[in-house]
């Protein structure tokens, strides 16, 4: 039988560079066969989708499909908080992957933006699980341009919205203590977005950060989620039995109600869109509507390539990624979250021309 399987939890803020880790990580996986349950909050799996084409996943589903179904590499946990779900997906999604474990040399877990490590962390311990996998080490990402700015999130209307439906945190608690709890529980602290700050404020943030933590735990800075593996993989640190050595200010957390103005809406439109004009528009929404983040994939006019587009806050990225495929519709598909947003209304001021 094969051994217990290593597990790697990421966590971090919203907008932190989690996703881009990982896609980096499973675009280099040295040969790796990498299993990676993704949090996704919204109906359209927009970064589970991303995390496939990196071309990792070799098996289908019976019809030819690579959706997130629990027999394929990748897993979507669609309800929007993976550690207050663990009684419910988490457990039989683990089950399937841990019965194939030995086609599997490790898992990486990305949590959602707020989402605490560790309540998924104890739920290692159960025996259901616990013969099969074990945590191998827990990395929390950092953004260096908003801890340098005093907010410690790209977006704190975002970050404050994505608290709200998360049941597992005290909703009154500060940001700060939220950051705390993340940083309490990692192996290693990676430092994104360096390249937006200058060498010496870098290195001020290095040094508050090194003052939260235990000399232990190392910082390394990170662009664009590039980083060798081999640092993310083989703490061996088995964290499941060594949770009383990282305190939390939510040990003893009470359950909370979700926030139920915090709301996804997705949209699939048929129009192709010049990158600029549409990041126009979008801004111009954000700028009316509490919009948090913006998360999809964009048909351009004349382009064989797939335009992938992601917005936090007023901030709005876009790239091409690869061709679209002769078997999928050349369509736009974007997932917004937000409060109280209404989907006729964001469509409406998409397709004004």
């Amino acid at each position: 039988m094969a051994g217990k399987i290593p597990v790697t939890v990421i966590t971090g803020f919203l907008g932190s560079g989690k996703t881009t880790l990982i896609r980096q990580m499973l675009q280099n996986n040295q040969g790796r066969r990498i299993a990676v349950l993704v949090n996704e909050f919204g109906e359209l799996g927009i970064d589970g989708e991303l995390l496939r084409d990196c071309q990792v996943c070799d098996e289908d589903n019976d019809d030819g499909r690579r959706d997130a179904y629990p027999t394929s590499n990748i897993v979507e946990l669609t309800n929007g908080c993976l550690c207050c779900t663990v009684q419910e997906e988490f457990l039989p999604t683990m089950q399937q992957i841990l019965q194939r474990r030995d086609k599997l040399d490790c898992i990486l877990i990305e949590t959602s933006g707020l989402a605490l490590p560790k309540p998924l962390i104890q739920a290692f311990r159960w025996p259901e699980i616990r013969t099969g996998a074990t945590v191998d080490g827990v990395v929390t990402v950092v953004d260096c341009e908003a801890v340098s700015a005093g907010t410690l999130a790209s977006d704190l209307n975002a970050l404050n919205a994505q608290r709200q439906a998360d049941p597992n945190l005290d909703h009154e608690t500060p940001i700060e203590e939220l950051f705390e709890d993340q940083l309490a529980c990692a192996d290693l602290v990676l430092l994104t977005k360096v390249d937006r700050v200058d060498p010496q404020t870098q290195t001020q943030v290095q040094n508050w950060l090194r003052q939260q933590l235990p000399q232990s735990v190392k910082i390394v800075p990170c662009e664009q989620g590039n980083i060798n593996p081999e640092l993310l993989l083989g703490f061996n640190a088995s964290v499941e039995d060594n949770l009383d050595n990282r305190p939390s200010h939510h040990d003893e957390e009470e359950d909370h109600d979700h926030d139920e103005e915090i709301n996804s809406i997705h949209l699939i439109l048929d129009t192709t869109f010049e990158p600029q004009a549409l990041v126009a528009k979008l801004e111009d929404l954000v700028e009316k509507l509490e919009i948090y983040r913006i998360k999809g994939f964009v048909a351009v006019a004349n382009k064989s390539m797939r335009l992938v587009l992601q917005g936090v806050g007023d901030r709005i990225e876009y790239f091409y990624d690869r061709p679209w495929q002769p078997s999928e519709l050349r369509q736009t598909r974007l997932v917004f979250i937000g409060r109280a947003l209404d989907k006729s209304q964001i469509q409406s001021a998409l397709l004004d021309t």
